[in-house]
C-alpha cells in the first residue's frame, strides 16, 4: 500500500525461526476472511460517513449474508498525534464519533471491525508525506493492542512500511503485536504485510506461526500484467505466479494473502475480472473487496456474489489449490474440498482462446464416473475422467468435480544423511500418475548460519522436472543439481529453507542420492 518501488524478489524459500516466533493458532480465520477495505478506491480520503455507507452497502447488497463481514478502515484514520498518555485516537474531524462508536455501528449491522496500523514509527501515508505525524505502534505494541480490543476491533492489518530490518527483525517485531493481541483475550485476525517499502520477504517463509494472513507480493493494481516479478505495482498474473508455489503453507487460521481485490475498479476486461476472483477463490485467498460498493455494476455484483466460488474459497479444509500443470499458457490448479470433491481451475495465461485439459487422476481422483459443475454457469455435466474446456484469453474455467475416490498419496519425507553443513529432505506432495509435485527442505543443524547451499538428487527413470521454484537447477532429469537463489542462500542456525518442483512421470519412486553441501 504505497508508491515506492522496493527491491523485487520472485519467490522465496521457507526460513523457520522457531526461536523467534511460536505457533499462532489463535482460533480465528479458520477460513479466509471476506469483507471490504477502504484503500484501493479511496486511499487517505476516508471518514466516518464513508465507512458507514460502505457498511450499509454490504448489508443492502446481500454481500454480508454471503460472508463479506470484515470492514477494514485502512491508513489515515487516526489523529496525527497520540494523546497525553500515548494512546491512539481517531482523527476528530474525520471520525467525530470516535473509533469505538464506529465499531459499535459495524457490529450492530452484523459486521466486523478492521483497522490499520504499522509496527514501525510511521504509517505508509506518513512515510511518504501524505499524512502528518508518526503514530506507528513501535514501542506501543501492548498499549495499542489494548486500545484496539477496547474499541472492539476484530481484524488488524499491520503493514511494515520501512526499508530497514532483516527478515529476522521482521519476525521478532511482528511477533510483538501477535503476542500483545493474544494478551487482550479478544479474538482478532492478524494480517501482516512484510513487503511494504522493503525487500519482498513475504514469500520467503511460512508466516503461519506469526500471523493469520501474510502478504505474498508487492501491492496489487487494477491491471492484468504489469511485467513485475515481485515489484510495485503487481498485476493479477504477476501475483498468481508468486503465490501458487506457496500452496503448502495454507491451512485453517493461516493463509497466503495476494492482496485486496480489484474487482469492479476498471482497468481489466470482464473476463479478467472473473479470472481474478476465481483464482483468489481457489487459492484460498482472503476475499477482501476494494471497489466502491455503493455503485457496483451488474457484472461486478455477479462476480462478487458467485456462491459456487465462495463455497470453494470457504471450504473448511482451508487448503490452497496446488499446481497440476503449467506449460506457460495453460495452467491447471486443483483444490481438495472437505466433502471429497476437488475444485479445478483451467487458467488460460495466453492471448487467444485455447482448450485446456486435465484428468480426474491428475487432480487426485480415481474412478470412471464423475460430475462436473461449472462454477460460472452452474451447468452440470458427466465425465469418465476428462476435464476440459475452451478457455478465452486470460480466462479461468472452474469446475467442482464430484465422484470417484481420492488417489493422492500420503506425503512421506526421505531425509538425506549428514553432509557438509546442511541436510536435505525430499517430500512427495502430489502424484497424478503422469506427473507429480515435490518439495525439498534444506536444513542447517549447526550452531552458525550457512551462506549458500547445493542439493544434488538423482531422479528415477522417466522423471523430468518441468518447473522449479526457490532454487536454480542444472539439469532436469537423471542427476539434478539445485543451488540456492540470491534471496534464500542464508539459512540460520537450526533453520530451514524449501524449494519445490513439478515433474513429468510417476512420482512414486523417490529420488536417490539426495545430498546437501555448503560452499
Amino acid at each position: 500500500m504505497r508508491t515506492l518501488l522496493a527491491a523485487g524478489i520472485l519467490v522465496g524459500g521457507l526460513i523457520v525461526l522457531q526461536d523467534q516466533a511460536g505457533a499462532l493458532d489463535n482460533g480465528v480465520a479458520r477460513t479466509p476472511p471476506m469483507g471490504w477495505n477502504s484503500w484501493n478506491t479511496f486511499g487517505c480520503n476516508i471518514n466516518e460517513t464513508l465507512i458507514k455507507q460502505m457498511a450499509d452497502a454490504i448489508v443492502n447488497s446481500g454481500l454480508r449474508d454471503l460472508g463479506y463481514k470484515y470492514v477494514v478502515v485502512d491508513d489515515c484514520w487516526f489523529d496525527p498525534t497520540r494523546d497525553s498518555a500515548g494512546n491512539l485516537r481517531g482523527n476528530p474531524s474525520r471520525f467525530p464519533g470516535g473509533m469505538k462508536a464506529l465499531g459499535d455501528y459495524l457490529h450492530a449491522k452484523g459486521l466486523k471491525f478492521g483497522i490499520y496500523q504499522v509496527p514501525v514509527d510511521k504509517t505508509c501515508a506518513q512515510y511518504f508525506g501524505g499524512y502528518p505525524g508518526a503514530t506507528g505502534s513501535q514501542g506501543h505494541e501492548v498499549q495499542d493492542a489494548k486500545q484496539f480490543a477496547a474499541w472492539g476491533v476484530d481484524y488488524l492489518k499491520y503493514d511494515w512500511c520501512s526499508p530497514s530490518g532483516t527478515i529476522d527483525d521482521q519476525v521478532r517485531t511482528f511477533a510483538k503485536m501477535r503476542d500483545a493481541l493474544a494478551a487482550t483475550g479478544r479474538p482478532i485476525v492478524y494480517s501482516i504485510n512484510p513487503n511494504s517499502i522493503h525487500a519482498k520477504t513475504g514469500p520467503q517463509r511460512n508466516w503461519g506461526d506469526v500471523a493469520n494472513l501474510w502478504r505474498t507480493t508487492e501491492d496489487i493494481t487494477n491491471k492484468w500484467n504489469t511485467g513485475q516479478t515481485n515489484g510495485y505495482p503487481m498485476g493479477i498474473q504477476n501475483i498468481v505466479d508468486v503465490t501458487v508455489p506457496l500452496a503448502s503453507y495454507a491451512k485453517p487460521g493461516a493463509f497466503n494473502d495476494p492482496d485486496m481485490m480489484e474487482v469492479g475498479r476498471g482497468g481489466m476486461t470482464d473476463t479478467e475480472m472473473r479470472s481474478h476472483f476465481a483464482l483468489w477463490a481457489i487459492m484460498a485467498s482472503p476475499l477482501i473487496a476494494g471497489n466502491d460498493l455503493r455503485s457496483m455494476d451488474p457484472a461486478t455484483t455477479t462476480i462478487l456474489k458467485n456462491q459456487n466460488l465462495i463455497a470453494i474459497n470457504q471450504d473448511p479444509l482451508g487448503l490452497q489449490a496446488r499446481q497440476v500443470s503449467n506449460d506457460g499458457t495453460r495452467r491447471v490448479l486443483a483444490k481438495k474440498l472437505g466433502n471429497g470433491d476437488v475444485a479445478v481451475a483451467l487458467f488460460n495465461q495466453g492471448d487467444s482462446t485455447t482448450t485446456i485439459s486435465t484428468t480426474a487422476s491428475a487432480i487426485g481422483l480415481a474412478g470412471d464416473s464423475f460430475t462436473l459443475r461449472d462454477a460460472w454457469t452452474n451447468a452440470v455435466s458427466a465425465s469418465t475422467g476428462t476435464i476440459s474446456a475452451a478457455v478465452p484469453s486470460h480466462g479461468t474455467v472452474v469446475y467442482r468435480v464430484s465422484g470417484g475416490t481420492s488417489s493422492t498419496p500420503t506425503p512421506t519425507p526421505t531425509p538425506s544423511g549428514p553432509a557438509d553443513g546442511c541436510t536435505a529432505a525430499y517430500r512427495l506432495v502430489n502424484d497424478w500418475g503422469t506427473g507429480f509435485q515435490s518439495e525439498v527442505t534444506v536444513s542447517n543443524p549447526g550452531p552458525s548460519a550457512i551462506d549458500g547451499w547445493t542439493v544434488k538428487l538423482t531422479l528415477a527413470g522417466g522423471q523430468t522436472i518441468s518447473s522449479l521454484w526457490n532454487g536454480v537447477n542444472t539439469g532436469t532429469s537423471g542427476t539434478v543439481t539445485v543451488k540456492n537463489t540470491a534471496y534464500n542462500g542464508t539459512v540460520a542456525a537450526n533453520g530451514t529453507t524449501t524449494f519445490g518442483f513439478t515433474a513429468g512421470g510417476n512420482g512414486s519412486a523417490a529420488p536417490t542420492a539426495v545430498t546437501c553441501t555448503t560452499p
